[in-house]
This record gives structure tokens, sequence and C-alpha cells, in this order.
């Protein structure tokens, strides 16, 4: 409302659409883009979210912030399949983030495992940053866990049927990948640290009207089968 009475148009924007925020928020010294691409600011650290006022009042401009990363390379070692190719430079189709969430169809398969126990995005770039130790948790609500999802095993999200998942998820940004999505995430991460328990969930979701979550429960289904046949064998 303040800016309103130096007149211009506003709109406030986050988060709903394709502008390049870190580009601008670089380029306004916010922060810095770092090796992972994500922005740094010093005193938070990579955990914070972008919001912009767009206006079409002309505004000074601030000096960009200075690089502050260094020799450190802690985001590029830290990533879990090698997304961050070099520096500054991030290839998505192999980001855990874009994979989980933005991709819509089948995960190619040699990523697969490498996606671990993960659901819905990835932040171990994030959490090997060192300037995230002057960060501070969040009093936010709202991004605490839902108190449905505390303690509920893996292979039980596999018996949610559309209705349910949209009432578990609403209003959380879960709920735009669509069941189908979240459930072929969900199969995923079953792939790769499930066990013989969760094969009849795994056989039902084999069995879903959604042929993207028939292929890959039944993707891990072989690859339970296969743990559980060469434990088998190194006990003989």
């Amino acid at each position: 409302m303040f800016l309103c009475g130096f007149g211009g148009t506003q709109k406030c924007y986050v988060d709903t659409g394709p502008v390049l925020e870190r580009d601008h928020a670089a380029q306004a010294g916010i922060g810095w883009h770092g090796k992972s691409t994500m922005l740094v600011d010093e005193r938070l650290g990579t955990w914070f979210f972008l919001a912009e006022i767009l206006t079409t009042l002309e505004l000074a401009a601030d000096p960009p912030a200075r690089d502050r990363c260094g020799t450190c390379a802690r985001c590029i070692t830290a990533c879990p399949t090698g997304a961050i190719t070099a520096p500054h430079r991030l290839d998505a189709r192999r980001c855990i983030s874009y994979l989980t969430i933005e991709h819509k169809t089948s995960i190619p398969v040699e990523l697969r495992p490498l996606i671990g126990d993960r659901i819905y995005g990835c932040d171990d770039c994030l959490d090997a940053c060192p300037w995230n130790r002057f960060a501070s948790v969040s009093r936010e609500s709202a991004f605490s866990a839902r108190s449905s999802t505390v303690g509920m095993a893996l292979r039980d999200y596999l018996d949610l049927n559309d209705e349910q998942f949209r009432e578990m998820f609403r209003y959380s940004p879960i709920k735009r990948i669509k069941r189908r999505g979240f459930l072929r995430n969900v199969c995923v991460a079953l792939g790769n640290v499930g066990d013989e328990s969760d094969l009849p969930a795994l056989g039902r979701a084999a069995r879903d009207g959604e042929p993207l979550v028939v292929e890959h429960a039944r993707w891990a289904t072989d690859r339970i089968r296969r743990r559980c046949e060469s434990k088998v064998v190194a006990t003989c």
C-alpha cells in the first residue's frame, strides 16, 4: 500500500510463473549465485523464499552482491545425481527436485537408484552450504510437518485414492504433482529402501489405474526382490 502512494501499477508475485527471480535478486544485491545456482545470503544462507513486487515505477537499482563462495565446492560434491556439472551450471534433467516435482512422466531408470528415499524434492546442495550455519529455524507453523503424515510409513501412501490424496495434501505444494506423480515417487523410494514387508502394498500399486504408478511399482518390486535374493545368497 505504501508503494501505491507513488503511483504506477504494482503486482505481488510469489512463485507463480516463469520470473527469473534469482537473477533479479542477485542483480539487486539480495544475495549471490552460489555454485549450486541457488541464491546465497550471508545472513540467511540459502534457506529463504523470494517474493517480488512487479512495478511500472522507475526505481534506483541497488548494486549486486559480491560472490563469496570462494573455493568451496561442497554443494557440487553433495549432489546425489551429479546434476551440478560445474560451478554455476545445473543439468536440471538430473536434478532430484526436478525429477520428483516438475517431471511429469517416467523417471529415467538409471537415475532412480540415486534418488534414495526422497519423495518430493532434494535439499542436499543446500544442506551442504556452509553459509547456512548462520540461518535460524523458522517459527512459521505452515512449514512444519502435518500431523496426518508424521510416522506414516512410505508404503501407506500407496493406498491413498485420489480423494484421500487431495484431502491429505490440501494447501500443500505436494498436491500439484497429483496422486500419480506422488505415488510414482513413493514407488521409487521403496525400490531403493524398501523390504519384503512393502511388497503387498507395491503389488496393489502394480494394479493401479495409473500406468505411471504401475510401471514404477513393478520396478520397485523387482528391486526389493533382487535385494532379498542377494541377502539369501550372502548368508549361504
